[in-house]
């Protein structure tokens, strides 16, 4: 059986008390106006507008400041079983998809289907 996967979104990680200087930054940097922050329940500043066909946002995270990408896949399973085999690790799961670490060091996440392109322009992996 196979599977689909693409790299979907570039997330600016930001401990809580620098989120609002991260949002104003990368917002006027980039000249996109961030929708949804301020809501204590929603942890994302998804701003306006794609790069590169790709989703661009900020997250507030207990954790310190650094850049990773989502990866989204029809089967997130068989995606997260193809990266360990490429050596990544699993570090967390969180509700339906996975936070990964790579062997570099970085971290990623392997999430579901975040837009209706998936199949259209994503990588088929025989799984």
């Amino acid at each position: 059986m196979a599977h689909r996967s693409r790299l979907s979104v570039i997330l600016i990680d930001c401990p809580p008390d620098r989120m609002d200087a991260g949002v104003e930054f990368w917002s006027g940097a980039l000249g996109m106006r961030a929708q949804h922050w301020g809501n204590d329940d929603d942890p994302y500043a998804i701003l306006d507008g794609r790069v590169g066909g790709l989703t661009f946002g900020l997250q507030a995270v207990n954790d310190e400041a650094r850049i990773h990408l989502d990866i989204e896949s029809d089967d997130v399973d068989a995606e997260v079983r193809r990266l360990e085999v490429l050596g990544a690790r699993r570090k967390e799961q969180v509700k339906s998809w996975w936070v990964m670490e790579a062997p570099s060091g970085h971290v990623f996440c392997v999430v579901g289907p975040q837009s209706d392109d998936v199949p259209a322009d994503a990588n088929l992996w025989e799984s």
